[in-house]
């Protein structure tokens, strides 16, 4: 039986590289048994660096992904690439061209502008420092403030899916449901955020507490991992998300992108049309 495939994948960007690194992950995710050898080139903007780059990847032939807007740091590598007959693509440019031809007009060739220091990435910092100030039910008082508010047990997954949410913008308060604490009152008075209950497995949810656990060099033989105590406590939660009629979102299968997208859905279904947002 023969191993994994070796792929040896270069991308290149005149910025960060971030916009990259995403298209990479979301496309190799869907194969298996793919050895991946990353080769990550950001901030390429001058024609010597790129030759420098060049020289490795003609040692280690593979893939060539791409997102440079200077038009002759573009035409070396797509030459460079063809004469050492290697696949390259760029990404980005159906997109442009749609864009361009409904809007009637060329992209601005700026690398690096989706990172400009706009309004948008001020109101993605104000969302981060109040998701961050408003974690495992902290300063209650406030979360009139949020746009949304998670609840559930310990350890399903509120405050991963709550950054994730303040890096797209939304001010995320989460509180941990606990049957033996009441959560306060002035959860269930809240007008503008939405609040999502999230819920999962008691398999999972006791798997995830015995590795937290075990990582703290703690006991792991508590009420905090034992089955009919965690049964129960779901079952509150459940409980209480349902009297309140709350939207409630099973992560026991999902990834936290995948929560933090049906939480979005939910805003946007709640507002009636699309978030608009400038990113």
């Amino acid at each position: 039986m023969s191993g994994p495939k070796r792929l040896h994948l270069h991308l290149l960007s005149d910025s960060t590289g971030e916009t990259l690194e995403n298209i990479a992950k979301a496309a190799l995710a869907q194969y298996d048994g793919v050895d991946t050898v990353r080769h990550f080139w950001p901030m390429v903007r001058t024609e010597a660096h790129l030759e420098r780059i060049l020289q490795e990847i003609a040692q280690n032939p593979g893939l060539v992904i791409y997102t440079l807007v200077n038009a002759a740091t573009r035409r070396a590598l797509e030459g460079r690439c063809r004469s050492l007959g290697l696949p390259h693509v760029a990404p980005l440019d159906p997109v442009n061209d749609a864009l361009s031809a409904m809007l009637g007009q060329q992209a601005k060739a700026r690398p690096g502008r989706q990172h400009v220091l706009d309004a948008a990435y001020f109101a993605r910092v104000d969302a981060i420092q109040y998701t961050i100030a408003h974690d495992d039910g902290v300063a209650p008082e406030d979360w009139e403030e949020a746009d949304v508010v998670l609840a559930g047990v310990s350890r399903s997954s509120k405050t991963p899916t709550s950054i994730y949410l303040a890096n797209r913008g939304y001010k995320v308060a989460n509180i941990p449901i606990v049957v033996e604490s009441p959560p306060p009152a002035i959860l269930f008075t809240l007008k503008h955020p939405l609040v999502v209950g999230l819920t999962t497995s008691a398999d999972r949810l006791i798997a995830i507490r015995r590795n937290r656990l075990l990582s703290l060099n703690q006991a792991t033989e508590t009420s905090y991992v034992e089955q009919e105590a965690v049964q129960r406590e779901l079952t509150y939660a459940r409980r209480l998300f349902g009297d309140r009629g709350w939207p409630v979102i099973d992560v026991t299968r999902r990834s936290i992108e995948e929560t933090a997208a049906a939480i979005i859905s939910l805003c946007n279904e709640r507002a009636g049309t699309g978030r608009v947002t400038t990113e």
